[in-house]
């Protein structure tokens, strides 16, 4: 198949990316490679996927119309797996204007590339972040999401919303993936996990919030790298799909989980609770499992141990001395 990726350098865009080209897929990434984190590591992502010829990267800005109808009128795209997006729910309490251009501009620009250019599939990346403050727990794809607490919750309501609307008026295949915490290599840097394992590494402090008594549903990369290729290859008129572990664990294990894998204690800020920030998440995957055959498979304790093993490589730490980069 030809797929099309945007964010292809980023997180789960570069799993997704990885695995399709391992199949023997077409791939082509879209990324504008913005400064939001480290861009090195977005190189990174891309370097390692190395020389493929049924690889094609373009650096340019999904919400650009005009380039993105240039691009589309060059290639023909069986699918579209939309993962671009500007993430993270504390930044967008900052800087909501740019949420509205990524996530919101940007989809509209992919949805009506499909359209246009008739690509009857596209798979896009939602948010467990819709439910807010839900107070029945597993969170379930039937629970009402009219109430989102940050506005990047609101950006993705907003694109299941639009993506809805694409589908009923022109009969375009949508599936949204509603995302459960996801962590493991080459991830975030202004995600939880990656911020401790640098402190702890570091000798510094981490900053606990709502004294460490939140509750994720942490998921591992290759359990939502494995949702997303079976969302890519059974298409559905328009459903919308939790990818989580199903298992929430209280930060305070989570932390634990990162000490041993260091083989540090941290040193620890116990902070209040954060605007736009939940006590819990936990994702009902009973739909993931009778669509997509979804079955999460990597506990937390081995998930950690991954990606810190992988985290000293990257960045070359050693007992004897602090960081190279």
């Amino acid at each position: 198949m030809d797929i099309l990726i945007t964010g292809g350098a980023g997180f789960i865009g570069f799993h997704v990316a990885k695995s399709l080209l391992e199949r023997g897929d077409n791939v082509t990434i879209i990324d504008n490679f913005n400064d939001y984190y480290d861009v090195n590591l977005k190189e990174a992502r891309i370097k390692e996927l190395g020389n493929h010829n049924n690889l094609n990267l373009i650096r340019a800005d999904i919400s650009d119309h005009n380039a993105m109808d240039d691009i589309f009128k060059n290639h023909k795209f069986n699918k579209i797996c939309h993962l671009a997006a500007q993430a993270g729910v504390r930044y967008s309490l900052e800087n909501p204007l740019v949420y509205e251009k990524s996530n919101i501009m940007g989809t509209l620009v992919m949805l009506e590339m499909a359209r246009k250019y008739s690509i009857k599939d596209f798979v896009f990346a939602s948010s467990s972040s819709v439910y807010g403050n839900n107070k029945k727990t597993p969170f379930s794809e039937d629970d009402n999401v009219d109430h989102p607490v940050s506005f990047y919750a609101a950006t993705k309501k907003s694109n299941e919303l639009m993506a809805y609307t694409y589908h009923h008026l022109y009969q375009i295949n949508c599936t949204g993936l509603r995302f459960f915490t996801v962590y493991g290599e080459f991830g975030r840097p202004d995600m939880a996990y990656f911020k401790f394992t640098k402190a702890i590494l570091e000798d510094k402090p981490i900053d606990i919030y709502n004294n460490g008594k939140m509750k994720r549903d942490f998921t591992y990369i290759s359990d939502i790298t494995d949702g997303v290729l079976a969302a890519i290859d059974n298409p559905f008129p328009y459903e919308i799909i939790n990818l989580g572990n199903n298992n929430p664990v209280e930060l305070s294990y989570f932390i634990e989980c990162i000490e041993k894998a260091v083989g540090k204690k941290a040193k620890k800020n116990m902070m209040p609770m954060q605007k736009g920030d939940v006590p819990i998440t936990y994702a009902d995957i009973s739909n993931a499992e009778k669509l997509l055959n979804y079955k999460p498979s990597v506990k937390i304790g081995q998930g950690i141990e991954k990606f810190v093993e992988w985290y000293k490589d990257y960045y070359g730490y050693s007992q004897c001395k602090k960081w190279k980069n």
